[in-house]
């Protein structure tokens, strides 16, 4: 191709060359142009001779080269097919010798079955142990023997024993090690840490739990009960001898569903807004049952001391009913027990102010707990209209809501109640000591009188 293009280029300069020199040496007369032509001719026939041989010796390469190439093709084409015989040779060896494999394994192969599964179960139970908080990353080498393809080695399978004996023993062991313990906050502190066995780790004189995700001790966000804190407590500074602790049979699980249950605060806040009046409603019950408590203890305690001085009227409701006693001792019986009367129904108001109050707050906060109940069940079925019954927790609130309530006017009405007698029982004796006295004293003026 390149010697057409080179050969093409040589014709075309010679072509233009000759119309130059034609144009410089133009023929004048008929001979000359004669010769001029004749002259072309024969250049032209040598230009064409020149390039049909070029053509001639490049048509020959090509064949050549074509000829070649179809030799190379047809090589590889024989090679293709002898690898793809050896491929299928060699097929058909490894699956004679996969065969031989599993044949001269016997019984092998079943112990690998069993030692795959079993370090696949150890490895998850290793994993969240709380054991490997004071020992960690030891599930790594169960999971490799777990997930491999291979027979494993006997002093791997040596090894897988002794880690199974390892866990029993410690599982059975009370121990201390330095540890971190990461906070509800995130921040970390190294600490002394009491581990009980594979079921619970103690720091600080509080449970904390192994994260094996994170492969970090925790704090829980909420304690369990504070007695059972107290024991681990009391256990975790135990130096010698025995002592009680609770310790959690599920290595964590309960005590991370501890953290789940609902706070005093929680709770009041799902009653709502009624659980809130509820409480306001025991709350001023409360308020005005220790007012009258703690009056009528003083008024009480006047009166007490009145009775042993009942010469000397004082300023309390024994002193003003004797007070009205000595403004009235010349009168006749009658007049002198109806003017006692009044100085007794007089007091009376003052002792059983409020009383009544809290007998109302009583009475109300069950029915506000009821309220609360109704209003929670129709929020429970406006959910399970709009949403279906799919998903609990739509309707967790408002059964929350019926349930608290109900709790929160039970619990406010029952100490309401109680107290309420109290109080009642507080006035009427007051009351009693007063007509006790009226009583006495116009038993004393009638005899005086009849004398």
């Amino acid at each position: 191709m390149k010697k057409f293009i080179t050969t093409a280029i040589v014709a075309a300069s010679l072509s233009l060359s000759a119309g130059i020199a034609y144009a410089e040496t133009a023929p004048k007369t008929i001979d000359q142009l004669l010769n001029q032509v004749k002259t072309d001719r024969a250049n032209a026939s040598k230009v064409n001779a020149k390039r049909e041989q070029e053509f001639k010796n490049e048509r020959g390469d090509k064949a050549a080269l074509l000829k070649r190439e179809k030799n190379a093709l047809a090589a590889e084409r024989q090679r293709g097919k002898d690898l793809n015989q050896a491929f299928l040779d060699n097929e058909r060896k490894i699956a004679q010798l996969e065969e031989d494999l599993k044949v001269a394994e016997g019984d092998l192969g079943e112990m690998f079955g069993v030692v795959k599964g079993d370090a696949g179960d150890f490895a998850g139970k290793l994993a969240g142990s709380n054991v490997s908080a004071q020992y960690p990353e030891r599930d790594v080498f169960i999971a490799d023997l777990g997930a491999r393809k291979q027979l494993p080695k006997i002093n791997e399978l040596e090894r897988f024993w002794e880690e199974q004996l390892f866990e029993m023993a410690e599982s059975g062991k009370v121990v201390k090690f330095e540890g971190a313990v990461t906070g509800i906050d995130g921040s970390v502190k190294n600490t002394t840490i009491t581990r009980i066995g594979a079921f619970n780790l103690i720091a600080d004189d509080k449970y904390v739990v192994y994260n094996p995700e994170l492969s970090l001790i925790q704090e829980l966000s909420q304690q369990p009960d504070a007695y059972q804190v107290k024991s681990a407590a009391a256990f975790a500074n135990t130096t010698s001898g025995t002592a009680a602790v609770y310790i959690d049979p599920a290595r964590g699980t309960l005590l991370n569903i501890f953290t789940g249950k609902a706070t005093l605060e929680e709770r009041i806040e799902a009653g709502g807004p009624i659980g809130y009046i509820i409480m306001g409603l025991l709350a001023l019950g409360a308020l005005i049952s220790i007012e009258r408590l703690i009056t009528l203890g003083l008024t009480g305690a006047k009166v007490k001391a009145q009775r042993k001085n009942l010469d000397n009227p004082g300023k309390n409701p024994l002193g003003r009913v004797l007070q009205a006693y000595q403004d009235n001792k010349n009168v006749d019986v009658e007049t002198l027990e109806l003017k006692l009367d009044e100085a007794i129904l007089k007091e009376t108001p003052a002792l059983e102010s409020r009383i009544s109050i809290i007998k109302v707050l009583a009475a109300i906060a069950p029915m506000m707990g009821l309220l609360g109940t109704v209003t929670g069940m129709i929020a429970t079925f406006q959910s399970i209209q709009l949403f279906g019954t799919g998903d609990p927790k739509l309707m967790a609130g408002g059964i929350s809501m019926a349930l608290m309530t109900t709790v929160q006017g039970l619990v406010a009405a029952l100490p309401l109640m109680l107290m309420h007698a109290i109080v009642t029982a507080r006035s009427k004796s007051i009351v009693q000591v007063l007509e006790e006295q009226s009583a006495g004293i116009v038993a004393a003026h009638a005899e005086k009188r009849e004398a």
